[in-house]
């Protein structure tokens, strides 16, 4: 696999590609000639209109298949905005792409430069050489939107005092509201409990009820509580689906109450259940209710979360070394000193887990950790890594590492003198963590 930087390129193989973007991100495509412009509106694909000649989107894949693209095509370009248009770009976790070839093997892979205050991405382009194609990395942010790389590449986009037919509709999504977004006052019950505690209030978020209410509809479907949905989707997936990127994420899963009232005072006679209503991290909250047709049992799955900001990711990893210094001083060991390069490495790690839905040391090609840190420019001799998954805070996830002895002896080892700790949220478990180490040897 390549690790492709800003203007990398690498030759693709014949056949059809997939690229995949995974996120609260819209991936676009836009089809042109050699000179860089479109032959027409049916060249932008896109969610309204997925699908060209040679290219077809469907959900965060796009498939493209050069052979296939109309006559003329020597160009691809594939563009990045937020799922939900009121989101800045800059506040998004970093975009990951993959490019893969026949069978699902990795021929490239890009972490673009985070965007300031861009409103969409050129993320990567696939481009005719000779007899055969490319792919290369862009990153190159775009301040005009949508519309604005639209008319960029030829295709006219229609203003709102034109009166002359438009091309389909520019995306411009944001969430709409699910069935009981309120649900019968719940917003107000929680929120007079917070003033209580002299917390600040929260607002209900429409993305996390929408993925809330299709959990609870899911649960009460099947009659069982379970993160897990029966297609295989889990609870986390939905919330980044629903284009929502957290920091912190926790749920209640709750089977019997039938009001809101009800819900809130069982919560509430729980000490583990009772926790988001008092956390002051915590800011939205969505709310979703079902009813087993069969049963008449009542469903509730009830989303709490902290939105995703690099100063939250920040802190988290921050407190990651903090806490694991403080379990080497209680054996008498000198501090890890936060390493840059280790932190990238681990990030990409923890990114490329939530992207490729997989949890292990070793990706799906064979890449190792040590691997991974020479690729950041790590100088260090020996490395050494840990990795978790599920754990909703920084005190989790050291106290299970602690637990393990394996991880326990990295943490402790005392030839280890670096680390960086990456932390990225979504996928199937919700949360990945890994700690690389670093040290002389």
């Amino acid at each position: 696999m390549s690790e492709l930087v800003a203007g990398g390129n690498r030759a693709l193989p014949a056949g059809a590609l997939s690229i995949r973007v995974p996120g609260p991100f819209d991936l676009s495509v836009l089809i042109t000639g050699a000179e860089g412009r479109a032959s027409g509106d049916e060249d932008f694909v896109f969610f309204n209109q997925p699908s060209a000649p040679g290219a077809r989107l469907d959900g965060d894949t796009v498939t493209v298949d050069p052979a296939r693209l109309r006559p003329g095509a020597a160009r691809v370009t594939l563009v990045l905005s937020p799922a939900d248009a009121r989101t800045p770009l800059a506040s998004l976790p970093a975009p990951v792409m993959t490019v893969t070839g026949r069978e699902g093997r990795v021929l490239a892979r890009f972490s673009p430069p985070r965007p300031t205050s861009e409103t969409v991405l050129l993320l990567a382009e696939l481009y005719r050489r000779d007899a055969g194609w490319k792919v290369r990395a862009l990153g190159q942010g775009y301040a005009e939107g949508l519309a604005g790389v639209a008319r960029d590449f030829g295709i006219e986009v229609q203003d709102d005092a034109d009166a002359s037919p438009a091309p389909p509709p520019l995306p411009a999504r944001a969430p709409g509201p699910a069935p009981g977004s309120d649900v019968d006052g719940f917003l107000g019950l929680v929120n007079a409990e917070r003033s209580r505690a002299g917390v600040r209030p929260m607002t209900v978020d429409a993305r996390l009820v929408a993925a809330a209410h299709a959990h609870a509809v899911d649960m009460a479907a099947h009659g069982r509580l379970s993160v897990d949905g029966p297609a295989g989707v889990s609870l986390f997936q939905r919330v980044t689906g629903a284009g929502y990127a957290y920091v912190l994420l926790t749920e209640h899963l709750v089977s019997g109450p039938r009001t809101a009232a009800e819900f809130v005072d069982y919560c509430l006679a729980g000490r583990d259940r009772r926790g988001p209503f008092t956390d002051g991290a915590l800011t939205h909250v969505g709310p979703g209710r079902a009813v087993d047709r069969g049963s008449g049992q009542t469903y509730w799955t009830v989303l709490w979360a902290q939105p995703y900001s690099v100063a939250g990711v920040e802190w988290a990893v921050a407190e990651v070394l903090a806490l694991t210094n403080a379990e080497r001083a209680a054996a008498a060991l000198p501090p890890l000193t936060a390493d840059r390069r280790l932190a990238v490495a681990a990030q990409a790690h923890s990114a490329d887990m939530v992207g490729r839905d997989f949890y292990a040391h070793t990706t799906p090609e064979g890449r190792e950790p040590w691997d991974r840190a020479r690729s950041a420019g790590a100088p260090h001799r020996a490395i050494g890594e840990n990795i978790a998954c599920g754990q909703r805070t920084p005190a989790e996830v050291v106290r299970g590492w602690m637990n393990s002895p394996g991880h326990r002896a990295n943490i402790l080892t005392p030839g280890f003198t670096h680390l960086g700790v990456g932390y990225a949220t979504g996928g199937r478990a919700g949360t990945y963590w890994t700690q690389v180490f670093g040290g002389s040897g």
